[in-house]
């Protein structure tokens, strides 16, 4: 054997997909070479089979036929005529980009309040004007207040989360002339901090015993 046989993978054609290997993808290749159509129709067939075989643990997923089907089209750079027992995947649709998410929150300037401050705010639009939907109009408020001191860590002036809440609302939660304040900063920041600070405390704590010993 002389050194002018040997093949080296630089030189071999790119697998389309990899996990079927390079014999697969020279079946398919020989595939499309075949000039009577029912001949080509029978080795498709028979590539499919194999690769059925080849993932015995998709047997009893719905549709796995029809993958197998697509994934001959593909391999053969949609070049394969043959009769197929389900729609052609084109390589049009194949490489087609779908369309990008649309983030949820409708003012992603105020992503600190989350979304389910939003959906808050919907479900306080829809209430009859009673005490009921002012308890929750400033329940809503103060969590605002809230999150937007987790944000900031600092203070905040009750109307700039009136202004936002009245944005966020659409103009129907409108407490700009509010004569009652909201939670006062520093003791929302307090219910934060002891929470947080409890369990450095109690590690403290426990090193202190241990020094003892």
């Amino acid at each position: 054997m002389t050194i002018d046989n040997l093949e080296y993978n630089t030189e071999r054609e790119h697998l389309i997909i990899p996990e079927y290997g390079r014999h697969m993808q020279k079946m398919i290749n020989y595939a499309k070479t075949i000039q009577v159509k029912e001949e080509r129709n029978k080795i498709a067939k028979a590539i499919i089979s194999v690769m059925g075989n080849m993932q015995p643990h998709l047997r009893d997923v719905p549709d796995f036929q029809h993958k197998l089907w697509d994934q001959l089209f593909i391999m053969s750079n949609f070049e394969l005529d043959v009769d197929s027992p389900f729609e052609r995947p084109t390589k049009e649709l194949f490489e087609e980009r779908p369309e990008p998410l649309k983030y949820p929150q409708n003012f992603p300037k105020y992503r600190f309040y989350g979304n389910n401050i939003k959906t808050m705010i919907d479900v306080a639009n829809t209430w009859e004007e009673g005490e009921l939907k002012e308890a929750l109009v400033y329940t809503i408020a103060n969590h605002m207040k809230k999150c937007f001191l987790n944000w900031n860590k600092d203070t905040v002036e009750d109307a700039v989360i009136f202004d936002h809440l009245f944005e966020l609302s659409g103009g129907k939660i409108d407490l700009k002339e509010s004569k009652e304040d909201l939670s006062d900063s520093s003791s929302l920041m307090r219910s934060k901090s002891k929470f947080s600070g409890g369990s450095s405390k109690k590690g403290h704590h426990k090193k202190k015993q241990r020094k003892r010993y």
